[in-house]
Formats: C-alpha cells, structure tokens, sequence
C-alpha cells in the first residue's frame, strides 16, 4: 500500500520513477556481486520477494529467498509465479541467525536493509560466511548510525531510540560495527561506502518528507501524498475505521502508529546525517584459509 513489494530505500536520479529507482538499486547491488545466470543465489530476509524477482529477471540466477514469516512466504511464492519465476526461485521459512542451509551451498547471497534485524551482526554475517562456497561474495546494504552519530548527543540518542522502536530493531549499530564483524567472521571486504551521503538533488529520503515536488511519474504522487501530514492522517483513520469494524486484526492502527515514529526517526536521522539504510558493502569468503 504505502511503498510497494520491494520494501527498502534508494537513491533517485531527476525525472527517474520510483519503482524504476528501486529496481535501479538492486540492479546495482547484484552488478557489483558479479551474479551470474550460473549462480545459485540467497536473498537473506526477503520479504515477499521483490528484489529476489528483479534480481533474478536480471541476472537470470536461481534465487532462493528466506524468511521467517509464513504469509510473506506464501505471497512471495505467488508472486513468483505471476512474474515467471517459479522455475529459478524458491521460497523457504528459516531464521537468519540459524539458516536451515547446508554449509558451501551458495554462490552468493545478499540482504537489502534484513540484517539489522538481527540480534548481532557477526551472527548473521557468519552464517552468510558458512553457507557460502569459498570465493563466494556477500553483498548488503545494512542500515548503520554513520561517523557523525554522537552518542552523548541527547537528540542523537532520541532519534536512534525512535528508529529501533518504530522498527522492531534491537539495536542499531555503527558503521565500523558493521565492518568489523565482516572481518571478525572472515570476510575479505572488496567495496564499501554509504551510499546515503551523496550530492544527489533529489534525496533518497524524499518520499519520507512528503514533497510531491519531487515526484517523477503518476504512481509516485501517490506514493508521497500517503507520507504527507494529511495523508499519514487519512491512513491512521481507515486503519482505526477498518479495525473497528473487525476488518483487519486488532493492534493494526497501533502498528501504524509504530510505523509513523519509524518514518519520523528514518527522516530526521537522515537530514542529520547520522544515519543510513543504504551503507553498502560486497565482501568474499577466500577460497582456501590461508587467503
């Protein structure tokens, strides 16, 4: 409803659309991976499959999507089939922190803004590490508190609260955090940078900020008008309309509500420049251990 099947952030570039952008940013990742039509590849934390689709139409892989979640499951699967790619995907339940992988299985994997999910980094990055064949890549765009993040600043502290409340993340860690739990579980880091912290015109964080100025296409002034003041308020009330009526589970307009302090948080740490969804990095497992 509010951002589409691909459930992340992304650059955008003038008179570019918002679904193009999105698509644009997982090209990006899986070009620099170096994925192959030969590869078998995991998308770690799928959601329902948008970027293991688009990355797979691309590439032509075989893309193998995991996720804890049984309905974002059964809808990726369903999804897959609509677009054709039921052949070179599959979907299964697992936690990233234990994946239900064999060891050396996969060419490369890759996680678009799942990982912080997780309840440390070197957990889930050594577990991308073990299912990897050696010489395998991981690639990632991982949400960090960048070098400008103060945390004896009182603000810098409200903002990062409100962006692990809002987003169900335990703990939202640094940039060096990140890297350092590569190379603590044994990855050799190729590329790295935050791609948030650009002189693009048009911010990544724009929808967010409900300025339909920005919008390129049809599509994206819906987009930015559920985001604006007035929008985020027509929102609140149909969920709180539908709940009452017994129309969607009870908690969903508390949910909403959560999601807003998420979008709020996201904004401001954003034009502060203390945080990023997007700190990009590709890293590869060597191919024998003394590498």
């Amino acid at each position: 409803y509010a951002w589409g099947t691909s459930f992340h952030f992304c650059r955008f570039h003038p008179r570019e659309p918002f679904h193009q952008a999105i698509a644009r940013h997982e090209h990006y990742l899986a070009a620099n991976m170096g994925i192959q039509q030969h590869h078998r590849v995991l998308d770690i934390g799928c959601g329902v499959g948008g970027p293991a689709r688009e990355i797979g139409h691309f590439t032509g892989a075989h893309i193998t999507g995991l996720n804890n979640n049984d309905y974002q499951i059964a809808r990726a699967k369903r999804y897959a089939v609509s677009a054709g790619l039921d052949k070179r995907s599959d979907f299964v339940k697992g936690d990233f922190m234990n994946m239900p992988i064999d060891d050396s299985s996969y060419d490369a994997c890759y996680a678009i803004e799942a990982t912080v999910h997780a309840s440390s980094l070197e957990g889930v990055y050594g577990e991308a590490y073990r299912i990897l064949k050696p010489g395998g890549v991981f690639g990632c765009y991982e949400w960090v508190m960048t070098d400008k993040y103060d945390p004896t600043n009182a603000d810098h502290l409200r903002i990062v609260r409100g962006l692990e409340v809002g987003n169900g993340v335990a703990q939202i860690l640094t940039v060096k955090d990140c890297l350092k739990a590569l190379e603590t579980v044994g990855f050799t880091i190729e590329k790295n940078m935050d791609m948030g912290q650009t002189d693009d015109k048009i911010k990544w964080y724009y929808p967010l900020q409900g300025d339909i100025r920005q919008a390129n296409a049809f599509w994206d002034y819906l987009t930015v008008l559920r985001t604006t003041t007035a929008g985020r308020a027509a929102t609140t009330y149909m969920v709180r309309t539908l709940e009452s009526l017994g129309l969607v589970a009870p908690g969903s307009a508390k949910v909403s509500t959560i999601l807003q302090t998420a979008a709020d948080s996201v904004l401001e740490g954003a034009m502060l420049g203390i945080f990023t969804p997007m700190y990009f990095f590709v890293a590869r497992k060597p191919l024998t251990a003394s590498q």
